[in-house]
């Protein structure tokens, strides 16, 4: 089964906010409710050694997502053709459960349709063989869409340009995110750590020592 994500090269990221732009113009995402966010890490370090970089984040497509194992209904499912995780938005009772189960705050809630929502991967344009809107809007070049299972896809090429310790996911608490970042030195030092408390009410990453 396909193994679909999407994998940032955070070497080329400008942090120009178009992503978040293009996902919201794509999926109608409603006023003051974001899908895809780009969140600002930094800055850390001492002066004249320091680290700052912006940090696009969606649903991490995890293996085993917290977000379908504390749904009580199945409105958060990992769809059986793509294995893409979703929401149905027609089961969803407004809980809220996994919102809070996300470890990386990023679910929406719609207060007009009273259910979550959240990244799909564009599945109305990669079902019908596109790119996902904020990989074709991305002016860098830096956002790839494929299957990890797949060696000719295009996430699976570009990691394969970089070493193990150039690819970064998000803190995996067991979750195991599929998403993947690439950022070398060129850029500045990896922060993984997340305190998902706090995630969903700030821009600002949390990193180690906060």
């Amino acid at each position: 089964m396909a193994h679909n994500c999407i994998v940032v090269n955070l070497d080329r990221c400008t942090g120009c906010f178009s992503c978040e732009v293009a996902c919201k113009m794509e999926n109608g995402v409603a006023l003051g409710e974001r899908w895809s966010r780009v969140l600002t890490v930094g800055p850390v370090g001492e002066y004249p050694n320091m680290t700052r970089y912006a940090l696009p984040t969606m649903c991490q497509q995890c293996e085993d997502a917290p977000c379908v194992n504390v749904c009580p209904t199945g409105a958060s499912y990992r769809d059986p053709k793509t294995n893409v995780v979703l929401v149905n938005k027609e089961q969803c009772i407004g809980c809220k459960y996994c919102m809070m189960a996300c470890p990386y705050g990023v679910r929406a809630w719609n207060k007009e349709e009273k259910c979550v929502e959240k990244c799909t991967l564009c599945g109305q344009l990669t079902s019908q063989g596109e790119l996902p809107a904020c990989v074709k809007s991305c002016a860098a070049g830096a956002r790839f869409y494929g299957d990890l299972d797949d060696p000719n896809s295009d996430v699976s090429k570009e990691l394969a340009k970089y070493s193990d310790d150039q690819i970064h996911t998000l803190q995996d608490v067991g979750n195991h995110p599929a998403t993947h970042y690439i950022m070398t030195d060129m850029i500045g030092t990896w922060y993984p750590r997340i305190k998902a408390p706090e995630y969903p009410r700030t821009d600002a990453y949390p990193v180690d020592g906060e």
